[in-house]
């Protein structure tokens, strides 16, 4: 045998090793576990590929980030709301103070003013069984970040029974910790206070041990929301809390896309970053509270019956004339998917206009084609992102859809700075999608979500108001300026957007 042949015989020996053989193993049950739980091709053959190509990283990220389904076995949240439904029901079928709050709310449904909607509130009785479009409400536009905090921390400031707070960044700025200092007061004055953050968008903090510091103050629980504990055999990392929910004694709430941290306050001469966030009154807060309780019971497992209670759900009042329905949405079986279909069957049913606000807009391919085709039929589709993102990979993911849209007539603007964290879907002026959802893979599958649709025209009015003001500072992106971007601009838009789907 020649030396060369020799050579190549004991390298090939050497390298079929026990790592070899690990990684062939790992890259195998990774390929059997997408084949036993089907998904978008696309995103399959993306960890196949990833898996294969980085040997140990690759399946590690699979088992952190790309098991996208909450596990059969251990803690699990669609087990864990299920439960507390079950128990809910119970409650109101029996003389618990729970069956006239449900009395109450039965009286409460309605259907939508305009008849050329109700087809989207039949959609939204498959998708949101347990929230019925309710009437008698009230929401205001906070029309700047900054407002929204203060008029947040006048609420808690004036709660007199308990603060339900769910947020998914609480950082330990001046923001976070002014908000942490009047929780504590109010929670020293007898008030009973919750606050649920998100493990992975409050890191930074709880690393700090921001919160392990106040975890001894009488009637205040801070719980950071998980879904990696390798105590409980949870194991992902990708599955996380963005809901932006606080309820004041069950009367009042907020909602949106507003967090507690710095970036929103003015800093240098420089205005902070621009957010929708909502003032509301009505049944509608009561929906809000059983969402925030639903979810303190799965981190907590604190007992039903106490989460329940009548003192969480006094009578609602008449506090407006918007129709209002709550929707949830996540990995979870009852609420996959909820507000993609919602998106898609708005821009359906659009005969007139569509205005999209959002900073992440990475749409997948349904939407993508819904839009298209609302803007053939001759819907005015507009779409407004920041022109300067947070998440520069992301933004370039984004890109790469730019020219799809804007040849079928889709129109996009992209704002002038600072950042614009806001999100709002309105259609035809008469129904507006608010919350804390963005357009874009994460959070129409991995989030936990909670959307506002609300049915009022005077709402949609005021909502229109600020968006077409944010559209006056916007510069309107063009096809035929869009298709002579530099060819090494085109290809990184096309890398990042490969993987999307599992970013």
């Amino acid at each position: 045998m020649s030396p060369f042949l020799a050579t190549l015989d004991v390298s090939l020996n050497a390298s079929l090793g026990y790592g070899t053989i690990l990684h062939y193993f790992l890259s195998l049950l990774v390929c059997f576990h997408l084949l036993l739980r089907p998904r978008d091709a696309r995103v399959s053959l993306l960890w196949i590929f990833f898996t294969t190509a980085f040997p140990i990283v690759g399946p590690l990220a699979y088992v952190l980030f790309g098991i996208n389904t909450v596990p059969h076995k251990g803690w699990q949240k669609q087990y864990s709301d299920s439960t507390f439904q079950k128990r809910q029901r119970l409650n109101v079928r029996s003389t618990h103070p729970l069956a006239e709050m449900s009395s109450r709310k039965n009286a409460l449904r309605v259907m939508p003013s305009d008849a050329a909607w109700a087809p989207l509130n039949r959609i939204l009785d498959r998708l949101s069984v347990n929230h019925p479009l309710l009437g008698d409400n009230d929401v205001q536009l906070l029309e700047s970040a900054e407002l929204a905090m203060e008029e947040m921390f006048l609420a808690i400031r004036n709660a007199r029974q308990h603060i339900h707070l769910a947020t998914y960044i609480f950082n330990d700025d001046a923001v976070g910790l002014r908000l942490m200092n009047l929780l504590a007061e109010r929670a020293a004055s007898g008030v009973q206070v919750r606050v649920l953050y998100d493990a992975f968008g409050s890191a930074g903090a709880s690393l700090r041990l921001f919160f392990w510091h106040r975890r001894h103050v009488p009637n205040l629980q801070l719980i950071g929301f998980s879904q990696a504990n390798m105590l409980k055999r949870k194991f992902q990392l990708n599955l996380r809390n963005h809901r932006k929910i606080l309820v004041v004694d069950g009367s009042l709430a907020f909602t949106g896309g507003v967090n507690f941290h710095d970036v929103y306050l003015p800093r240098n001469g420089r205005p902070g970053i621009l957010d929708y966030h909502f003032r509301i009154r009505g049944p509608i807060v009561l929906e809000l509270q059983y969402t925030f309780l639903r979810d303190w019971y799965y981190m907590t497992d604190d007992p039903p019956e106490k989460l329940l209670a009548a003192r969480f759900f006094p009578p609602p009042t008449q506090a407006g004339d918007s129709a209002v329905r709550l929707q949830n949405s996540g990995p979870t079986r009852d609420e996959a998917g909820a507000a993609l279909n919602t998106f898609f069957g708005a821009v359906n049913l659009a005969k007139r206009q569509i205005l999209i606000v959002t900073p992440y807009f990475v749409p997948p391919e349904p939407l993508i084609l819904a839009l298209r085709q609302a803007a053939f039929r001759g819907v005015d589709v507009k779409v407004l992102v920041p022109s300067v993102n947070n998440h520069p990979t992301l933004q370039l993911a984004s890109h790469a859809l730019y020219a799809t849209l804007l040849t079928s007539g889709v129109r996009i603007f992209e704002r002038d700075p600072p950042f614009m964290h806001a999100k709002a879907f309105l259609v035809d002026d008469a129904a507006a999608v608010i919350g804390s959802a963005n357009v874009d893979s994460r959070s129409l599958f991995l989030n936990y979500e909670t959307n506002l649709v609300v049915f009022d025209t005077a709402f949609s009015a005021r909502l229109k108001g600020v968006i077409l003001d944010d559209l006056s500072h916007a510069r309107e992106i063009t096809y035929a300026e869009w298709r002579r971007r530099p060819r090494i601009r085109q290809f990184a838009e096309n890398f990042f957007n490969l993987f999307h789907p599992i970013a």
